[in-house]
């Protein structure tokens, strides 16, 4: 996760797709926000970014995890038009709201691509209840690593805390960090 604890630029958009009104990660404040940046095009995208965006959708509860997709259009611009994108969506049954990124100046990078600082497609953006950008992977992220991080965020009620233990946790004696002791047996013992 990242040190620098900054709020996460404004998302530039174009166009949504699959929400009922605009969003923006102000009315999102609250909530664990994924940003998963995409290509129709991109291998990687449709292979893994987006299935895993899908997963991470329908694992988490909708109060604690918003999922994002950004449609950031750096190549092939023709064949990635809106309407194309529509037609994507429906065929791969992507249901999460997806923010078209503006396009960038003089044809340069689309500008919340820009702002982020994104090497290209996919890109996986963590951003927590507070707004501000905590963690961003360019490729392949293991779905056990991102669920740690996406748990860790939810976790966390105010800058700088983290959640109390549970009262499982609490009532589990002989449990740390490093694991957890069996406790005594009691009564006879099979021999």
């Amino acid at each position: 996760m990242t040190a620098q604890l900054r709020p996460a630029p404004a998302l530039h958009v174009a166009r949504w797709l699959n929400a009922a009104e605009s969003l923006s990660l102000d009315r999102l404040r609250g909530r664990v926000v994924l940003i998963e940046a995409f290509q129709m095009l991109c291998p990687g995208c449709v292979s893994h970014g987006l299935p895993q965006a899908q997963r991470v959708r329908e694992t988490f509860r909708e109060a604690d995890v918003a999922v994002i997709g950004l449609h950031s259009v750096f190549e092939h611009h023709d064949a990635q038009t809106p309407v194309a994108l529509e037609a994507f969506l429906h065929e791969y049954r992507i249901g999460f709201p997806v923010a078209v990124d503006a396009p960038g100046e003089n044809g340069g990078l689309p500008r919340t691509m820009a702002a982020y600082g994104m090497q290209g497609t996919p890109t996986l953006v963590l951003i927590d209840r507070q707004g501000r950008r905590r963690a961003q992977h360019f490729g392949l992220v293991p779905d056990l690593r991102l669920g740690a991080e996406i748990m860790a965020l939810i976790a966390e009620h105010e800058v700088g805390t983290v959640a109390p233990e549970t009262a499982a946790d609490a009532a589990a004696p002989g449990c740390d960090e490093a694991g957890c002791s069996a406790p005594e047996p009691q009564g006879d013992r099979p021999t």
